[in-house]
């Protein structure tokens, strides 16, 4: 038997959000259906071959990429950009896909600004307080993860707000005050649009995610409870 060959992102596919981007319009989208329908099949194809990359280290049993995939039109009820559509092709790959009240591996396409991310980027203000109470006791499990070599050349350092000021309750001089003030704890790899039309695409951001593993494991624990799973 012939093995089979992984799924590859087409420069139509980029083309495509490209195309998008600049014609944003309800219009131009029915008339450019087939070619959103070809590109979104194609994304939907990537995405299922991730599936079953990680379902090789993570149990993701019974996932699929229906289930993972983000809807392409915005809601624009509460925004004052009333543009109809996104200019990305997004994933929440994870127990439950999209639906998912854990932590998951988010892989974003879209041209120039492809990226997968992963860890903490919304939480609520009780998740905030596990999370900083989790630092108190033992910021040396987190550091470990986000200092690991690996980690740190393909992530670097950590993204989003972070407090002026020090968090309530904590002292001023805390050795770890610098991630007492993290608003969030969201990393993220980016990709050039080269490397997301490439062959080997898939294995790139596979290799990411397994990258990313242990910092998921670390804060679904944190907030959710769940003890990690290996395959």
């Amino acid at each position: 038997m012939l093995p089979v060959s992984p799924p590859v992102l087409s420069p139509a596919t980029l083309d495509f959000l490209r195309q998008l981007r600049d014609n944003n319009r309800r219009d131009w989208f029915t008339a450019n259906r087939v070619h959103y329908e070809t590109a979104r099949a194609e994304w939907e194809e990537f995405v299922g071959g991730l599936i079953t990359q990680i379902g090789q280290f993570d149990d993701i049993t019974g996932l699929t990429a229906k289930d993972c995939l983000f809807r392409i039109h915005r809601d624009v009820r509460f925004s004052k950009d009333k543009s109809p559509y996104k200019v990305n092709f997004a994933a929440a790959v994870g127990p439950g896909g999209r639906q998912s009240k854990h932590l998951d591996y988010y892989l974003h396409l879209e041209p120039g600004a492809s990226f997968l991310g992963g860890g903490v980027y919304e939480p609520t203000g009780e998740q905030r307080a596990k999370i900083r109470q989790e630092i108190d006791y033992n910021a040396a499990e987190i550091k470990a993860i986000v200092h690991a070599p690996a980690f740190a050349r393909f992530f670097g350092e950590v993204q989003g707000t972070k407090l002026k000021t020090t968090p309530k309750g904590y002292d001023r001089q805390h050795p770890d005050i610098e991630l007492l003030r993290l608003q969030q704890f969201f990393f993220t790899h980016p990709y050039s649009d080269t490397a997301v039309q490439s062959p080997d695409f898939l294995a790139k951001v596979v290799e990411g995610c397994r990258i990313l593993k242990p910092l998921l494991d670390f804060f679904n624990y944190i907030l959710f409870e769940e003890k990690p799973t290996e395959k």
